[in-house]
């Protein structure tokens, strides 16, 4: 049994939920978004509350009861108060700036790495880090996926992009002979 899933979801002030046929459109001050739902689940709105149901009984299904709740409840957070996520940049030289609304990053290649905004992310840097904010929670950490892919962190000097907080373990270099050889004086 679901214990996640059964826990109702409180809709705040300020936020529309319309229950279609098989999606739930949540809308909020920060935008909208919708939720498509598995056939064996529906969702039950009474007054400011949101149940997740359940229709059936099998392993599949008691699956996606929580999963289907945690999303909802994402996206009433996520058009409320939004998601973000902070990578940062370390190493000498390396660094990021904002050219219009577009990143372009300097990471030691031949030339400077251009990322693209998406169209419901934005991107904010200051000194070496750079935040990125949404309203959608997947599309935050997918994007920041995709930042951190283009200079992963070195397991030698630890230098490259990496998640804010994100402990690197390194690796030690190659151990330094001693002068003298065999020791015979």
């Amino acid at each position: 049994m679901s214990r996640v899933g059964l826990r109702p979801i409180t809709i705040p002030e300020g936020v529309t939920v319309t229950v279609e046929n098989n999606a739930v459109r949540v809308g909020g001050p920060k935008g909208e978004q919708s939720v498509l739902l598995p056939q064996a689940i529906t969702v039950a709105q009474k007054d400011n509350t949101l149940e997740v149901i359940r229709t059936g009984e099998g392993g599949a299904v008691k699956a996606l009861h929580g999963t289907v709740r945690s999303l909802l409840a994402n996206s009433i957070s996520g058009v409320t108060a939004g998601f973000q996520k902070t990578v940062e940049i370390k190493g000498v030289g390396f660094r990021a700036q904002l050219v219009g609304e577009n990143l372009t990053l300097t990471l030691g290649f031949t030339h400077p790495v251009q990322i693209h905004k998406p169209q419901d992310i934005s991107f904010a840097v200051k000194g070496s880090k750079i935040t990125i904010s949404g309203i959608n929670k997947q599309r935050v950490g997918e994007v920041a996926a995709q930042l951190r892919h283009v200079k992963p962190p070195d397991a030698y000097k630890g230098k490259g992009i990496r998640y804010e907080g994100e402990m690197v373990k390194l690796k030690p270099g190659k151990a330094v002979k001693t002068a003298g050889g065999t020791g015979a004086a």
